[in-house]
């Protein structure tokens, strides 16, 4: 009897084991940095690094849950924020996806575009959610 329970107590072990070792990257603690444009140029500069993990979760959540298209977007003027995901363990290598937002002509929505071709466009309300968190202000003092 008891080397039957030994036996399950150890495969129960080993199964704990191998589940939490094959919980990849997806699960270590990230950072958003944010960057905003200098005024009318091209260029960027490193504004803030977004530390607080309700706040990386609920970026993550809007651009999962919003309506990607396949599409090569050109914009007449450049992007107003650039924003990236950064893993805290430095060891931790990943393809860096640069998300390019835009502040509509409307003043009360967002539009994204990726490196990779990607372009979507937010609701108000996730507009608002979005902005409040890259840049730290309301939608209506931008």
């Amino acid at each position: 009897m008891n080397f039957k329970r030994l036996i399950s107590v150890l495969i129960t072990l080993a199964l704990f084991l191998v589940t939490g070792c094959s919980m990849g990257s997806e699960y270590e603690k990230q950072n958003i940095i944010v960057q905003k444009r200098i005024e009318k140029e091209n260029k960027y500069e490193d504004s803030k690094k977004i530390t607080n993990n309700k706040h990386v979760k609920e970026v993550k959540r809007i651009l999962k849950e919003t309506n990607w298209k396949s599409a090569q977007v050109d914009f007449f003027r450049p992007a107003d924020y650039q924003f990236s995901f950064q893993f805290e363990n430095p060891d931790i290598e990943s393809k860096t996806v640069i998300y390019s937002v835009w502040n509509h002509s409307k003043k009360d929505i967002l539009q994204i575009s990726t490196q990779g071709g990607e372009y979507t466009q937010l609701t108000k309300e996730e507009s608002s959610i979005l902005f409040e968190i890259i840049s730290g202000e309301k939608m209506d003092d931008f």
